[in-house]
Order: C-alpha cells, then sequence, then structure tokens
C-alpha cells in the first residue's frame, strides 16, 4: 500500500508559495485598479459600467482571496502533519535499529 501512496512536502511547499503568489496578485490588481477612477475614462454610460466592474471585482478578488487562504492554511496543516509523521517514523526507525543492533551485540 505504501508504493500507492506517497506525499512530497517539498511539493506542497510550493503549492503554498504558488497559493500565496495568486493571493499577492489579487491584491496587486485590485490595488492598481482602485486608481483609476471611472470618470477618468469618458462617457457617463462607461463610467457606469466601469464603476458596476469596480465592484463586483472588488468582491469577487476578496472572495477568492478567502477561499485561497482556505486552502493554504489546509494545505500548511496537511504539511505539518505529514512532516511530524516522518520525524516520528525516523525516530522509532533509528530507536530500532539501535536496539536490534545492541541485542545482536551482547550475544
Amino acid at each position: 500500500m505504501g508504493d500507492q501512496f506517497k506525499t512530497d512536502t517539498d511539493q506542497l511547499g510550493e503549492f503554498l508559495k504558488t497559493l500565496e503568489g495568486c493571493v499577492r496578485d489579487l491584491n496587486e490588481a485590485r490595488s492598481a485598479l482602485e486608481h483609476v477612477r471611472a470618470d477618468q475614462i469618458g462617457t457617463s454610460r462607461l463610467d457606469e459600467a466601469c464603476d458596476g466592474f469596480q465592484e463586483r471585482w472588488k468582491h469577487g478578488s476578496e472572495q477568492t482571496k478567502k477561499m485561497i487562504e482556505a486552502v493554504s492554511e489546509g494545505v500548511k496543516s496537511n504539511k505539518k502533519g505529514y512532516e511530524e509523521v516522518e520525524e516520528a517514523l525516523e525516530k522509532v526507525l533509528n530507536q530500532m535499529a539501535k536496539n536490534t543492533s545492541g541485542k545482536g551485540a551482547s550475544k
């Protein structure tokens, strides 16, 4: 079964960096758009459409950011759990090897 299921904690770390980059990019895009006011663009109809887009974009990007942050927390938690299991397993295996080599030497 161990051959069927493998977890690469380094890959989980890279995935976390990617998710954090997504949040950073969303924030930068929102910041850039906040400086553009609809009244700078042109006609009143276009200005209204831009204002509407700004509101939808703000709401959508905030929701996306929350979802990305929730996924990030889950991945962090899983990564930490896998690392703790690996460390505990290594410790037990090292202790078993030490105990086995010690018993063999006393016979």
